[in-house]
């Protein structure tokens, strides 16, 4: 067959799908829309790589830290920046104080003049935050007047909440706890990360991104068949006028072809409008500019290449069963039973290809990309292929029951893979959650631990800078709303004798009642002095805790308060007490004091934490908090604790999947109305016939809903059990025991039956539409 014939074959049927009237542009349309709205989906992942790269390129080009280079003097190109991050309401601000030391000072990305003291210039998602009545408590934290905004050049994302502001004397400010340095210029190239990474995440990577791709490529093969029992009748007038059942064939595939092309333009145009409506979503706190999703070229042009190509191939290949006569065709008969062995040999197939690399998940492991691409994507496209055979085996069983269940049984019977390719993305998507939920859950505790912090008894704290007064200090925070206790711990190191730092003994100030958070002893008063046993860390702290020892300190280099040597005996009186673990999990040794039994000198050289303990029932408590610490210094800003610390890659990887499940799961639910509204257009005049009959519209809204509950719990059952099974080989891969993550599977499942319910229920009044009399009028 020469490539022209094939040409002018594909030709008419492009113009049958546009010249068939009403009907052929509304059979069209559909197509383009499902296959649209997966071309829309497919560019905004071939974008993702360019928007990442960007968020990277834009976060190094503000950076202004300076770790491990020389410290700058002063100079007319130098700016001093602090970090004055805070959080607001779980959603992180990024704030900088600067004071330009001179008229070539840089300025920061996307910032158009230094702002005055007293004065900041914020991003737009801040600036409409703060005029908001949700921000009122972070206006009070940031008691500047903004005199500007900061340019898409010095943001990472549309709604990202950040602000410079200007400060004077904020050098004395480095001196202490707070964050900063001096610079002569932004962007730290040094910073970026060049940690290789471990083969377990870029599995996660890997799989991540077939999953979140496959459904796409089934929902578009989906779409391209819509139409398919009007499309027998014309197949069957055009084999009436003489042509053979090939040129049909080609003749079909030109009006798929037709419909992925104008869902190409469609889902262009889909993506463009997504583009410019991303700069007001955050998705997981991930935003991103419209500028920063442009597709790369090359895969734009092999989505373009591959779409209209899988459109002529699927229709060619779903019509190698169909025999087309004149007088109708064969399909409207019973079917031939599909046969089971070629359907195993795809699952089969794609655990041969992972089988291999079990094991391999440990630091010396590697794992072959195009085996597990390869592998998982046989796996998934397996579920494709048994579904069918499922629904039909399980159908040709049921028996009887109620009409609307008669109805639905009997259309299922008949029409078993239409149901099943409705189906066979919700399917697809669900068992490659599942396998990825069990490959989380299972490698989690290599990425993830529970931290030191004892949050039952502080779930905050801070460190006070040089010279502050502790007990004023702690009498603000206790009067701050939300605040339940505040516990205070000075700290000082001293020497056995003056100017030796070889063996020291930590000294901790605090009331009794702070005390007892650090070490338990039967009774105590202010002036009472403690020596601690059983720490982990007592060194010499039993040889320098005993009565009569004298200790002593100095200022450091930094010329510290006081500038000024000290010296404190242990006193005779001093009694016994065995060490606790603190808040942080840290063991304290050493010697405890009370404030009475403090030397006066010595009060110069303590430095001093605070644990704050947060009544989670009173609202927006954490903010109370640190609008009180940005009142004291709003550069050193309350610590939160956190029961679970995370890996940053493996964090970031499990946010890129939620974003991209989201993604997924709406164009499933959108792509599945479509295809389900097409249903029913298709069985208009039958539903119409059904109701001038005495059918009652309830019975038939019943059967539609059982048409869809039947095949999509068949669907959900076979996807649970693939899932499962892939996820246990993507565990043993890692190295990894298998365990069945239930909670997960079942999350899973019944999230993909939420979505079917939800399209069920949006296409019930069209189908109450549809079941009017005048359903019946023919043209």
């Amino acid at each position: 067959m020469s490539a022209r014939q094939w040409g002018r074959d594909l030709a008419m049927g492009a113009r049958f799908a546009f010249a068939g009237g009403r009907e052929g542009w509304t059979r069209a349309l559909l197509t383009a829309v499902g296959v649209g709205l997966g071309v829309a989906l497919l560019l905004l992942t071939t974008a993702i790589p360019n928007a990442l790269a960007e968020r990277n390129r834009r976060e190094e080009a503000r950076s202004d830290h300076t770790f491990g280079q020389q410290e700058l003097p002063r100079a007319d190109n130098t700016l001093i920046v602090v970090d004055a991050d805070t959080t607001y309401r779980d959603r992180d601000v990024r704030g900088r104080l600067l004071e330009p030391e001179g008229k070539e000072a840089p300025r920061p990305p996307g910032v158009a003049a230094f702002p005055a003291d007293g004065e900041m210039v914020v991003s737009p998602a801040l600036k409409e935050l703060l005029a908001s009545d949700d921000g009122k408590l972070l206006r009070e934290r940031l008691p500047y007047r903004i005199s500007g905004t900061i340019g898409e050049q010095g943001l990472v994302g549309s709604q990202e909440l950040a602000y410079y502001a200007g400060g004077k004397g904020l050098m004395e400010r480095l001196e202490g706890p707070a964050s900063g340095a001096r610079i002569d210029s932004f962007g730290n190239p040094d910073l970026a990360s060049s940690d290789p990474w471990d083969p377990v995440l870029l599995l996660l990577v890997l799989v991540v991104f077939v999953v979140l791709l496959m459904p796409v490529a089934v929902f578009i093969a989906a779409a391209v068949r819509f139409g398919g029992e009007r499309r027998d009748r014309r197949l069957a007038a055009l084999r009436l006028v003489g042509s053979d059942s090939r040129m049909t064939r080609r003749i079909a595939a030109g009006e798929a072809l037709a419909g992925s092309v104008l869902g190409l333009v469609l889902g262009t145009g889909f993506f463009l409008l997504g583009r410019q409506l991303a700069a007001s979503a955050e998705v997981y706190r991930v935003s991103v500019f419209p500028s920063y999703l442009n597709p790369s070229p090359l895969l734009a042009v092999l989505v373009a290449l591959a779409v209209p190509t899988a459109a002529v191939l699927v229709t060619i290949l779903a019509l190698r069963g169909v025999v087309i006569e004149p007088l109708g065709v064969v399909r409207t008969a019973r079917p031939a039973r599909r046969r089971l062995w070629w359907r195993l040999l795809l699952p089969l197939g794609g655990l041969a290809l992972l089988f291999p690399m079990v094991g391999q998940g440990d630091d010396s492991g590697n794992f072959n990309q195009y085996l597990v691409i390869g592998g998982v994507m046989l796996l998934l496209i397996g579920v494709t292929a048994l579904l069918p055979w499922v629904v039909e085996t399980v159908v040709a069983r049921l028996g009887s029951g109620g009409v609307a269940w008669q109805l639905a049984v009997r259309r299922l019977q008949l029409s078993s893979g239409v149901a099943a390719r409705m189906v066979n993305g919700i399917a697809v998507a669900v068992a490659g959650a599942i396998a990825l939920q069990m490959l989380f859950a299972g490698v989690e505790g290599n990425y993830t631990s529970a931290s030191r912090y004892d949050v039952s008894r502080a779930q905050m704290s801070v460190d006070l800078p040089d010279g502050a007064d502790t007990a004023a200090t702690v009498a603000k925070y206790r009067e701050t709303e939300g605040v339940r206790k505040v516990t205070a711990l000075s700290d000082v190191h001293l020497g056995d004798r003056r100017g030796e730092a070889e063996t020291i003994i930590q000294i901790t100030v605090a009331d009794c009642a702070s005390l007892r958070e650090v070490a338990t002893f039967p009774d105590c008063r202010d002036g009472d002095v403690f020596a601690v046993k059983g720490s982990e860390y007592d060194g010499d702290s039993e040889r320098l805790a005993k009565p009569g020892t004298t200790l002593g300190a100095e200022s450091d280099d930094s010329g510290r308060p006081g500038d000024r040597a000290v010296s404190w005996t242990v006193p005779r009186d001093i009694r016994q007490a065995e060490s606790r673990e603190d808040p942080t999990g840290y063991e304290r040794g050493g010697i405890l004091l009370t404030p009475g039994a403090l030397p006066e000198k010595l009060g110069a050289f303590l430095s001093t934490r605070l644990f704050l303990s947060v009544d989670p029932s009173v609202p927006d408590a954490y903010d109370h908090v640190r609008n009180t610490a940005a009142r004291l210094d709003p550069t050193v800003p309350p610590m939160t604790w956190h029961s679970i610390e995370s890996n940053d890659r493996y964090a970031a990887i499990r946010t890129g999947l939620s974003v991209g499940a989201a993604c997924v799961l709406a164009l499933i639910g959108a792509s599945m109305l479509v295809s389900q509204l097409e249903q029913l257009r298709e069985r208009r005049k039958l539903l119409s016939a059904l109701v001038a009959f005495g059918t009652r519209r309830r019975t038939l809204g019943l059967s539609v809903l059982w048409q869809t509950a039947i095949p999509i719990g068949l669907g959900l059952l076979l996807a649970a059990a693939v899932g499962m099974a892939l996820g246990a080989v993507l565990l043993r891969m890692t190295s990894t025991s298998v365990r069945v993550d239930w909670p997960s599977v079942l999350s899973m499942t019944g999230i993909g039956a939420g979505v079917v319910l939800v399209v069920t229920l949006l296409s019930l009044p069209p189908l109450l539409k549809l079941m009017r009399p005048d359903g019946l009028r023919t043209e």
